[in-house]
């Protein structure tokens, strides 16, 4: 029996956790299902899974483990962007969330490593998908005209800036701010600290 693995979050019945090299399996079923023809090769996927500046998730249902999604970050620490590389939940366990999940978490690591601006690209024909990205903040910046092929379909390129969590996103009070509530006589610091 392997040991357990740390969850980051839940979505009906689905535990969210860092994806893994064994996990490659089950990331490949749902990427051949899910995009067929413009699957990833197991190569790339498993590059990318395994670059320390790539974050991947998988999902796997709490009752049998089986890996039912995955997503995927590019962000090296520092950089100041990200990318969101990839995203995808077997059509069997839509609807519970776990995509939301995921991303969600994504968008944190993003910031957690600095990053104030994220990007995607999303398949024009996928209203559902834009439409959670716009509702987690992401706006629409420009359009790759054929970018999906063999079926000659646009992507659309979607922005979140700023990253919750990023530098750009975190927010000091104004300078001399602390002189329009002063602390009580006796509460400022004795030993000259401010």
């Amino acid at each position: 029996m392997s040991e357990p693995r740390e969850v980051i979050a839940q979505a009906a019945g689905v535990n969210v956790r860092l994806a893994n090299a064994d996990d490659l399996g089950g990331i490949m079923t749902i990427e051949r299902a899910v995009f067929e023809h413009e699957a990833w090769s197991a190569e790339a996927m498993r590059r990318d899974m395994l670059d320390a500046n790539c974050y991947y998730l998988v999902g796997e249902l709490v009752a049998t483990g089986q890996i039912v999604g995955y997503a995927g970050l590019l962000c090296g620490a520092g950089s100041g962007e990200g990318d969101i590389q990839t995203i995808a939940v077997r059509p069997t366990v839509r609807s519970r969330g776990l995509g939301r999940v995921m991303m969600a978490d994504l968008i944190a690591e993003a910031g957690r490593r600095g990053a104030t601006r994220l990007f995607l690209e999303v398949r024009s024909d996928n209203p559902v998908a834009i439409g959670l990205y716009r509702a987690l903040g992401f706006v629409e910046v420009g359009v790759r005209e054929g970018y999906y092929q063999p079926d000659n379909v646009d992507a659309v390129v979607m922005k979140l800036e700023p990253v919750p969590g990023g530098p750009s996103s975190r927010k000091l009070g104004p300078i001399g701010s602390e002189l329009t509530n002063p602390p009580a006589i006796g509460e400022w610091p004795k030993d000259g600290a401010c």
